[in-house]
């Protein structure tokens, strides 16, 4: 069975996916570049993407990986409007994705992995008028999303996985406005996610978690870019400085927990597409040069340099 529909199907990562209703603290990745992007900066090497649009409208792609395996995705408008895949691996392995139209007019979708396990997603308009989804895996399994509009007019939701357990995103609105949340897990835990105003006017938030707390300042520069300073739970901060270059693009420049510095270089092409050079602590240097198509897609290419031997 195809490893993404097995971890599609499992509830333990549906309960992650959940919990990543926290990525509000998204500027926690921004102020330590990921594991992955560190080991790519490690290795080196280059990947791309290369896009094309085909006759029916639909955006076809070519990615070449670092080690030169190429994946293939071929999308393809059905007749119903919905837009189809067929995705061919390094290997060989195909896995196929066919949407359909309900009468409700909401799009499900089936995914057939290379090989024959098949994943399928079944929306559902509840009396609400809000969007519900059933989706069964390849062995059977089932995980529910069950949403519901509370008497604050926010959308809660409640996700429960094939042997029972039962995630619930609560939100609610505070006295000043901003939606606030508390995630509930299968056991009980607890995530709690507070956002206030500054007198800046930027968002900051607090994410409560049941042994853990985590903060996130923002504050506006004099350029108008937005900064942030994230304390962690064990008290290690990181912040990141944004700076919005001539050309109109924000840099940024990450300082991380124990003084390790990433920089992030951003500018436009002649064809309008935004490039980057990302700088690591280390010295290694990631370029993304992106450039765009006659039929309006974007090809993209990431080289990575790994630091000098020392």
């Amino acid at each position: 069975m195809n490893p993404i529909l097995k971890g599609i199907s499992d509830f333990r990562l549906v309960t992650l996916a959940v919990a990543g209703a926290l990525a509000i603290v998204a500027v926690e990745t921004e102020a330590r570049p990921s594991t992955t992007h560190a080991k790519a900066q490690h290795s080196g090497g280059t990947s791309s993407v290369q896009r094309s649009r085909g006759a029916d409208g639909a955006v076809d792609a070519t990615r070449t990986s670092r080690k030169g395996g190429v994946t293939t995705v071929d999308r393809f408008r059905a007749g119903a409007g919905t837009t189809d895949a067929r995705i061919t691996g390094p290997k060989g392995g195909g896995t196929s994705v066919d949407r359909t139209r309900g009468a409700d007019g909401l799009v499900d979708k089936s995914v057939t992995g290379p090989k024959g396990g098949v994943m399928t997603t079944d929306r559902m308009r509840g009396a609400d008028g809000l969007v519900d989804k059933a989706v069964t895996g390849p062995k059977g399994g089932v995980t529910t999303t069950d949403r519901t509009r509370g008497a604050d007019g926010l959308v809660d939701k409640s996700v429960t996985g094939p042997q029972g357990q039962t995630a619930v995103v609560d939100r609610s609105r505070g006295s000043d406005g901003l939606v606030d949340q508390t995630i509930t897990g299968p056991r009980g835990q607890s995530t709690v996610v507070d956002r206030s105003r500054g007198a800046d006017g930027v968002v900051d938030s607090t994410v409560i978690g049941s042994r853990r707390t985590t903060r996130v300042d923002r504050s506006s520069g004099a350029d108008g870019a937005v900064d942030s300073t994230r304390t962690g739970p064990g008290g290690g901060v990181s912040t990141v400085d944004r700076s919005r270059g001539a050309d109109g693009l924000a840099d940024k420049t990450i300082t991380g927990p124990q003084g390790g510095v990433t920089t992030v270089d951003r500018m436009r092409g002649a064809d309008g597409a935004v490039d980057s050079v990302t700088v690591g602590p280390k010295g290694a240097v990631t370029t993304v040069d992106r450039s765009r198509n006659l039929d309006g897609t974007v090809n993209r290419t990431v080289t990575t340099t790994p630091p000098a031997a020392k």
